[in-house]
């Protein structure tokens, strides 16, 4: 059985190229994980996602213990069987609806007793339930269960949340079942307060996890001070374990926290925004919605290779999507994924070659020209 680890091959400044190795098979970093938050990637089949390059997926602990339960899936051979997905898999620990449900649910040293969105049903989630759920699910990486800092937040506020996310951590630690290919990260927390994330990062990694998340970013702090939280985040997490940026982000977010020595990132972002007409490009973001493009024949992206790209119009892209065709939410879903696996291999290339700030300025010039003018 393979193990559990990390291997790291080259920097370039802070940005780091890698292998994280798991039971279901490696994952190059820097890397991006498409959310797969009810056992599949929204208008996507699995071996479309593997298509784009993407590796790992991610599945959310909240939802899937809702719909259609843990143990069910357990018993059907785990979320990989399930779900027709070999490769590794990654569930966060349900968190972040601790806060982004906060409206249905309570929040002890216990745990947090949730309503569910679905049926109003009451369940309590506790960091040894979260760990039992992601081993039902056969998450090749299992995350800490914490607390997700809502923003703004007082110093206080901060403070209290973390200290409770770091307690719910050793918890968290002391209930994960060990074995082979498999690994729990941490999560740090502690808002913007250098002084808190400093306390988290100590605290966790005295406890010793296969890997580190930051957490509580991309809640509504914008890019500047979500960098600058990293500048001073990422410096204290082991150098030899993965670092992963929860819920980001843009691409332009992604290049930005790679350069500050970021490796794994998630978003729903291509998905959700694949279903709204939205597509990624090079040249910035094109709304598909848009009147423009009814008579282009021209292709989204004439330097991409997806489907949507390869073998259809904007004009065409734009009719489905008027039309309401589901089809449109697949293709642009399809190469909002594809752009994004681009973007990382770039990034992977580009710090092997030692070349990733001439990577970053160039990547910033282009998607500053915005999109091609009408035909």
């Amino acid at each position: 059985m393979t193990a559990f680890r990390f291997d790291l091959h080259a920097t370039d400044g802070a940005a780091r190229c890698g292998t994280l190795h798991t039971a279901h098979g490696p994952m190059d970093t820097p890397a991006f994980m498409p959310v797969g938050t009810a056992a599949t990637v929204k208008a996507m089949m699995p071996d479309s996602v593997a298509a784009t390059g993407a590796q790992m997926i991610l599945g959310n602990t909240y939802h899937l213990m809702l719909r259609p339960g843990a143990e069910r899936i357990g018993k059907l051979g785990g979320l990989h069987r399930f779900m027709n997905w070999p490769g590794p898999i990654l569930t966060d620990s349900g968190g972040f609806q601790v806060m982004s449900l906060a409206k249905l649910r309570k929040l002890t040293e216990d745990g947090v007793t949730f309503q569910s969105h679905i049926d109003g049903s009451k369940h309590l989630l506790t960091p040894e339930r979260s760990m039992e759920i992601q081993n039902w699910l056969d998450a090749d990486v299992t995350m800490a269960f914490d607390e997700c800092t809502p923003f703004p937040a007082t110093e206080k506020q901060a403070a209290e949340s973390m200290r409770l996310s770091m307690r719910w951590a050793r918890r968290s630690r002391d209930a994960f079942v060990e074995r082979p290919g498999y690994g729990l990260f941490g999560i740090v927390q502690g808002g913007i307060y250098p002084e808190f994330r400093a306390e988290s990062a100590a605290a966790l990694t005295a406890m010793g996890f296969d890997g580190y998340a930051v957490g509580g970013l991309a809640v509504g702090e914008g890019q500047e001070l979500m960098f600058s939280t990293l500048d001073f985040t990422t410096p204290l997490l082991p150098t030899d374990r993965p670092r992963y940026l929860m819920g980001v982000g843009r691409p332009s977010d992604i290049v930005g926290a790679v350069l500050r020595g970021i490796d794994m990132f998630d978003c729903v972002m291509p998905t959700r925004s694949g279903r709204t007409a939205q597509a990624f490009t090079r040249r910035g973001t094109v709304n598909l919605r848009n009147a423009r493009h009814q008579d282009d024949p021209r292709p989204l992206d004439e330097a991409c290779t997806c489907p949507a790209c390869r073998n259809y119009s904007r004009a065409y892209l734009h009719h489905l999507i008027r039309a309401e065709e589901i089809l449109g939410p697949m293709l642009l879903t399809w190469h909002n994924l594809h752009y994004y696996q681009e973007v990382m291999a770039g990034l992977r290339a580009a710090i092997k070659e030692g070349r990733v700030q001439d990577f970053a300025a160039k990547f910033a010039e282009q998607e500053a020209m915005g999109d091609i003018e009408v035909g």
